[in-house]
């Protein structure tokens, strides 16, 4: 009996840490280590200062000048985890996954598929030169013939529910799961976004500098072979 016990544990313990082991840290509290930063603007004005800093031991996104930073590795089939919070005003920020192209899009925006973290439209879909289907997909994005991923076409799909961010100060949680073609977004533990059909599976993930100053913290990401119900 008391070998079956150690068997067990010891079965346990290695469960527990593969898991682990599958979860790696993007951001170290101390720098920017794993990331480079693309913002258009510091091409043509070198004295400016780079809008993502670390603060305190969090990672913040001071909002302008525009750009993102970027993973220097590519992902797929993966759990993206992270907190934020807006630092003072409300505004605008995204998180971007299957992230290639730089600048394909306006000369600011990598090819990928946005999931929006502006303020009370936090899950959003915003494609940018890579595409993705939702349920309900003409009663949420509006006129097949207005769809696209560039330009002026239709290229957001609002989320799925209202109410689900926190007031302004505190932190909220998102979860976003990427698996093959498909991505799934929680807020707060709530499901406010499903697509499937996407026109990738991998990439870099990115976080943006978009007019309003951000903090994050925590930002994991996970390997997984599917995605949560």
């Amino acid at each position: 009996m008391k070998q079956i016990l150690l068997s067990l544990c010891l079965l346990l313990l290695s469960i527990s840490h593969q898991s682990q082991s599958q979860t790696k840290t993007l951001f170290n509290g101390k720098d920017l280590k794993g990331w480079h930063i693309d913002v258009p603007d510091m091409d043509k004005d070198p004295a400016l200062k780079t809008p993502f800093i670390v603060r305190n031991g969090l990672l913040v996104s001071l909002g302008t000048p525009g750009g993102h930073l970027i993973t220097d590795d590519q992902y797929e089939n993966f759990r993206l985890t992270f907190q934020y919070r807006f630092a003072g005003k409300p505004g605008n920020c995204g998180a971007l996954v299957f992230v290639s192209t730089p600048r394909a899009l306006y000369e600011m925006f990598p090819k990928s598929i946005e999931v929006q973290m502006m303020n009370q439209n936090a899950g959003d879909f915003w494609c940018i030169q890579e595409d993705i289907t939702v349920p309900d997909m003409e009663k949420r994005r509006g006129p097949k013939e207005k769809w696209g991923v560039n330009g002026d076409k239709l290229r957001r799909i609002p989320n799925l529910t209202d109410g689900t961010e926190k007031p302004l100060g505190e932190w909220n949680s998102m979860t976003i799961e990427c698996v093959k073609n498909s991505i799934k977004v929680w807020l707060n533990g709530v499901m406010v976004n499903y697509g499937y059909n996407a026109t990738a599976q991998k990439g870099q993930i990115a976080l943006q500098a978009e007019g309003s100053e951000v903090e994050f913290k925590e930002v994991k990401v996970a390997s997984i072979k599917s995605l949560s119900k």
